[in-house]
C-alpha cells in the first residue's frame, strides 16, 4: 500500500512535468512580486529575475531527468531481451 502512495508522488510524464514546472513558475513569480515590494529598484528586479532563473534551471533539469530515466528503461529493457 505504501508502495501505491509514493507512486504518487514520482514525476512520470512529460505532461506531469510540464504542470509542475508551472505550478513552480507561478510560485516563484508570486514571490518575485513580493520582492519588487519590498525591494523597490534594482535590487529588487535582480531578485525577481534570480526567481525565474531559478525555475528554468530546475525545470530543466527535471525534463532531462525525464529523458534520462526514459533512456536507462529502454536500456534495461533490451538487456533483459538479450539475457
Amino acid at each position: 500500500m505504501l508502495k501505491k502512495i509514493s507512486r504518487l508522488f514520482v514525476i512520470k510524464t512529460r505532461w506531469e512535468a510540464y504542470l509542475i514546472i508551472y505550478a513552480l513558475a507561478l510560485g516563484a513569480m508570486e514571490r518575485g512580486t513580493h520582492y519588487l515590494d519590498r525591494f523597490p529598484g534594482w535590487g529588487g528586479w535582480m531578485l525577481m529575475a534570480a526567481c525565474s532563473g531559478a525555475v528554468f534551471l530546475g525545470g530543466a533539469k527535471i525534463l532531462d531527468c525525464l529523458k534520462y530515466e526514459k533512456a536507462e528503461k529502454e536500456a534495461a529493457k533490451a538487456n533483459a531481451e538479450l539475457s
